[in-house]
């Protein structure tokens, strides 16, 4: 039996790592031990973990050093118990601050293979990250068309293996009706609300968010607010809506039974006529349903600053860098501010054509019509390992 050693820090890996398992599942006749750090969708599929993963939920320079003693204990305890199991393979996904630390540490002290999921972002900041993952990273699964000739001439071996946004379950015309019938919408316009899902980012952009939203209520009392809130930040999300000039639709998962919470999210993105969201992967998700949005984001001041100047790319938004074009506005750093990102949600509610096209495209591009995300990367996985399928 094949072992794997999975490790994974946040929702969006949990999801990639979910998937990949359901891939190994589908290609080998006999399933593989699935052992490390895993979230509840990994977990779902039988997979244990050795703590919560969200302890690894942490982004930006400053929110990472008030736990570093912790993680680093964490480390420690992931990589001695890699080191004890002797997996066939270790692929960590995302959260690189810690995965690429495990992983280092890992090659180091054994010839365990290491397969790492997401490419690292050099074409957006940091270029020189490729380079040094390459002692410890055999192999790369990449999310981007674009990205494998990088990992290349750093050394390693990449596959583009799709993006698991373009085969995700899109809420049918009718769950959408019903979506509005449910919450008495009729044709109201309706706009959705993503400040983010981690709690940092809900204590900074929650009062950006707030404000941008009461500057538009004063324009367009019409518009209608949804806001899905992720489960560990749903108590945050309920105390801040309460200081809002309006009532949103608060989709609180605790409420709900899992397949109910995931039903709701998945019309309410495709009801919505636009979105405001913080900058990351949602961006993909608002494509993948056709829902135009504007982008904004902030970090720590000194986050920010650094960040800032490390920055290869006039823009963030994936939309923007799959097709090349600067169709979705962002504000990202000293631009996010609601006298900015106001104007722009009240333009878009009229003008989205634009964005309508490079959503299709990107899609597209991501491998909408082609195999399985999680299938390709397995199959990318087992190649590199020399396993016949």
């Amino acid at each position: 039996m094949l072992k794997i050693a999975f490790i994974v820090g946040e929702a969006s890996g949990d999801k990639l790592g979910a998937a990949l398992i359901d891939g190994f599942d589908a290609i080998l006749s006999e399933p593989p031990e699935c052992i490390g750090v895993a979230g509840p969708l990994m977990m779902d599929r039988g997979m244990n973990s050795l703590f919560d993963m969200h302890e690894l939920s942490v982004m930006g320079i400053t929110e990472i050093l008030p736990q570093y003693l912790h993680l680093h204990r964490r480390l420690n305890q992931t990589v001695d118990y890699i080191l004890d199991q002797k997996p066939d393979v270790l692929i960590t996904i995302d959260a690189p601050e810690f995965c690429l630390r495990v992983a280092k540490a890992v090659k180091a002290k054994s010839n365990i293979p290491t397969v790492h999921y997401v490419a690292p972002t050099v074409w957006a900041w940091r270029p020189k990250r490729a380079a040094h993952m390459a002692p410890f990273i055999d192999h790369v699964l990449a999310l981007f068309p674009f990205e494998p000739k990088l990992m290349q001439a750093a050394g390693m071996s990449c596959d583009f293996v799709g993006h698991p946004v373009s085969h995700d379950q899109i809420a049918t015309p009718d769950e959408a009706a019903q979506f509005r019938r449910d919450f008495d919408l009729n044709d109201a316009p309706l706009a959705l609300c993503l400040p983010g899902s981690r709690m940092s980012e809900i204590k900074r952009m929650g009062p950006v968010f707030s404000e941008t939203i009461k500057r538009v209520h004063e324009l367009r009392p019409d518009l209608k607010w949804v806001l899905p809130a992720a489960p560990n930040v749903a108590g945050a999300l309920s105390q801040m809506i309460e200081e809002w000039p309006i009532k949103p639709i608060l989709l609180d998962p605790r409420e709900l039974d899992k397949d109910r919470a995931a039903m709701l999210k998945r019309s309410a993105f495709r009801a919505a006529d636009i979105a405001l969201a913080a900058s990351g992967t949602v961006s993909l998700e608002l494509a993948a349903n056709e829902t135009p949005m504007v982008i904004a984001y902030d970090m720590n001041w000194l986050s920010r600053l650094i960040i800032g100047r490390m920055l290869l790319v006039d823009t963030v938004t994936l939309i923007n860098l799959v097709t090349n074009t600067r169709f979705v506005p962002e504000f990202i750093g000293k631009n996010c501010k609601p006298a900015k990102i106001a104007p722009a949600v009240l333009q878009l509610l009229g003008n989205s054509q634009n964005q309508h096209i490079v959503m299709e495209t990107t899609m597209r591009t991501l491998g909408r019509n082609d195999e399985q995300p999680g299938i390709r990367a397995a199959k990318s996985v087992l190649r590199y390992l020399k396993i016949g399928f």
